[in-house]
């Protein structure tokens, strides 16, 4: 090579004017040789980031499942939990913009691999409690081997000439894209399966025998081992981080990418940052240049209409999907008394997939009818209309409330009866000492529950097998028992009849909502892409993250959990006196204030969709030919011609990017 040659060469490398083309040269993968430990490092890649989302999305999943065993196990309150469940997102509020916004420029896979290390450690510290917190109340209560006193209060009568007869007389893109995205719905699904075996098994499992517990998992006073899925998720985090620290900073494109992304064709239709995408390979762009870009960044997108709508429109709905999966497992088991271990297990073999299967049929419809943005927006707001006028249908399918003495009916089983400080309290149980904080339910064999043994006026009890059975119960009498025995069995009375069937319709009702709702994910998110500038793509992202986090998944399980907490009838009371956790819930109350709270911010973000489609329609969307020239459709090649469709699509580009129009 001569002289000048050596020199063209140089300058060829150098120059950062061209394009990526020159990139290409030096590190694409320009023989089979050489592409075939490109395409391992980008397997390996993808395979890890697979295994971080669904990681990361198990350990969400798992925290949604827990929401009623924690609110037991440490007597809080509905509102507290949702505290809880929000700091899940508050991190985000330090890191998430910024590692947005600088991440694309740092040495991303180490970057990815910290926060694995990060969110494994922190996923493992929420079960540390368990470790230095005493047994689960006093569930412990018999040996079958000894003769041990009960630890439930039977009534202890102040004399002992008070007889029955006497009392009763008184009265839960692209193909890399969508595998990522589809392990990561995956996610969730293992989630509350997980969450759902470990509620089956007993809280302080390998701390007690198991033999001497007297409640089963059906028991509403029941705590799964919690903690456990915490450890197993943590587990899980931590080992998904070690690939991370063995690929490099950036991978090779193969030649046949570098070739089309540097055509001619396609420089006309997409904007590429020349500070992001022209650097010459080894040249590192300074902190202070990219922090002094990010508020003309961030001011470009506020300027952004279409944009900021359908971010406003995405928060408000993910507040009230945030807040609807937060308490569903809550819901179904207050609404139709069934365990923490069948809620979750529906909601994670049922509901998830229905998610799962309606964003994949949305990608399937966006593929094979080829909707641009426009389209893609009707389909997004159809999707969300149709989708809440299902989920108004829920509203009736709900159960009666239980029938509880002195709460939700009168000591003599008629309804309703109006809640006061002294409406526990009976003639049938006048003489007993009986504290009206605690809950020992106790189910009598009049079909009541009464909410302690003391309370329902039993002066006797025994044990079968794991039952205790209380006998010469008073208040139990009181309303004609249809056995004619005036006993019970520790426990709360099973929900009617009707509501198993009530339940069945809840879930079918729940898996076509789900699944409709779902159906404008892929075209919501194809919104978002095309009307931003591509260059911002990941800054924008990043924001919208931000804003999905911090104002719907930090406040929605809050302010849904306060207004939950104003439906309980009866709140527990921890050992120093202070309100603990809610034993029963209005049943009429929970479901209005659960859906309708659910139905209301769902209407609001239809409006704001609708907003987003009528800015659409009214400025952005012309003559689709407009956007392509008679020139450009008779040289393209047909493979092109959906780069060219997609391009098409970013309808904002020209407005808002003032000395970077592109003339399409």
């Amino acid at each position: 090579m001569d002289t000048s040659s050596k020199k063209n060469a140089h300058l060829f490398h150098k120059n950062p004017a061209r394009p990526v083309r020159s990139q290409s040269l030096k590190v694409g993968c320009p023989s089979p040789e050489e592409a075939r430990p490109c395409c391992g490092e980008l397997k390996v890649f993808l395979g890890a980031l697979s295994f971080v989302y669904f990681a990361k999305a198990l350990a969400e999943g798992y925290l949604k499942s827990t929401i009623t065993q924690i609110e037991r196990r440490f007597e809080i309150s509905s509102s507290l939990v949702g505290i809880i469940d929000g700091s899940f997102e508050i991190g985000n509020l330090l890191v998430i913009t910024f590692v947005s916004y600088f991440g694309a420029k740092l040495h991303r896979p180490k970057l990815i691999g910290a926060g694995c290390l990060v969110m494994g450690m922190g996923t493992m510290l929420i079960a540390v409690p368990q470790f230095f917190m005493e047994n689960y109340e006093k569930y412990e209560k018999y040996s079958p081997s000894s003769n041990l006193t009960p630890n439930i209060s039977p009534c202890h009568l102040e004399s002992s000439n008070l007889s029955p007869s006497s009392v009763m007389g008184k009265s839960q893109n692209k193909i890399n894209d969508g595998c990522v995205q589809t392990v990561a719905i995956i996610g969730p699904i293992f989630g509350f399966l997980l969450g759902s075996l470990c509620a089956k098994l007993y809280v302080d499992i390998g701390f007690v025998n198991l033999d001497h517990i007297t409640i089963t998992p059906k028991d509403p006073q029941w705590v799964g081992a919690w903690w456990l899925g915490y450890l197993i998720a943590g587990l899980l985090s931590l080992l998904a981080a070690v690939p991370f620290w063995c690929l490099p900073k950036t991978l090779p494109r193969s030649q046949s990418r570098e070739d089309s992304g540097s055509s001619s064709e396609k420089s006309k239709f997409i904007i590429d940052d020349p500070i992001n995408y022209q650097m010459v390979p080894g040249e590192e762009m300074k902190f202070m240049e990219m922090a002094r870009n990010f508020l003309p960044s961030l001011k470009t997108l506020l300027r952004n209409p279409v944009y900021i709508l359908y971010l406003c429109a995405s928060t408000v709905q993910f507040n009230s999907l945030f807040g609807m999966v937060t308490y569903k497992p809550k819901y179904i088991e207050q609404q139709y008394g069934q365990s923490s271990s069948k809620a979750n297990f529906v909601i994670g073999l049922i509901n998830i997939p229905a998610v799962a299967l309606g964003i994949f049929s949305g990608g399937i419809v966006m593929k094979k009818f080829r909707l641009g943005v426009f389209e893609a927006t009707k389909l997004y707001l159809g999707s969300s209309v149709f989708g809440y006028l299902l989920f108004l249908s829920l509203f009736a399918l709900g159960c009666e409330n239980p029938g509880v003495a002195g709460l939700t009916v009168s000591y003599q089983g008629t309804k309703p009866v109006s809640y006061h400080e002294r409406a526990l309290f009976s003639d049938c149980n006048s003489r007993c000492k009986c504290s009206e904080s605690k809950w020992e339910p106790m189910c009598g064999d009049n079909g009541i529950t009464y909410v302690s043994a003391c309370l329902a006026g039993c002066q006797s009890s025994s044990q079968s097998g794991k039952s205790i059975i209380f006998s010469n119960c008073t208040c139990v009498g009181l309303a004609a028992p249809k056995s004619g025995n005036w006993s019970g069995m520790m426990g709360r009375c099973q929900k009617d009849n009707g509501c198993p069937q009530m339940f069945l319709y809840f879930l079918v009702i729940s898996v076509i909502t789900s699944y409709t709702l779902s159906l404008g994910g892929i075209p919501g998110y194809i919104l978002l892409l095309r009307c931003i500038q591509p260059q911002l793509k990941s800054f924008a992202l990043g924001i919208y993250t931000l804003a999905i986090r911090v104002l719907a998944g930090i406040p929605a399980p809050v302010y849904f959990g306060v207004l939950i907490d104003t439906s309980c009838l009866k709140w527990g009371f921890k050992k120093c006196g202070s309100r603990g956790s809610c034993r029963l819930y209005d049943s009429h109350a929970f479901r209005h204030i659960y859906l309708g709270l659910t139905t209301l911010l769902g209407t609001v973000s239809i409006f704001l969709s609708m907003a987003v489609l009528f800015v659409l329609k009214k400025k952005y969307v012309s003559k689709p030919s407009s956007f392509i020239t008679t020139r450009d459709k008779t040289v393209v090649s047909s493979s092109f011609k959906k780069e060219i469709c997609a391009a098409r699509d970013h309808v904002l580009q020209p407005k808002y990017w003032p000395g970077k129009e592109t003339r399409l």
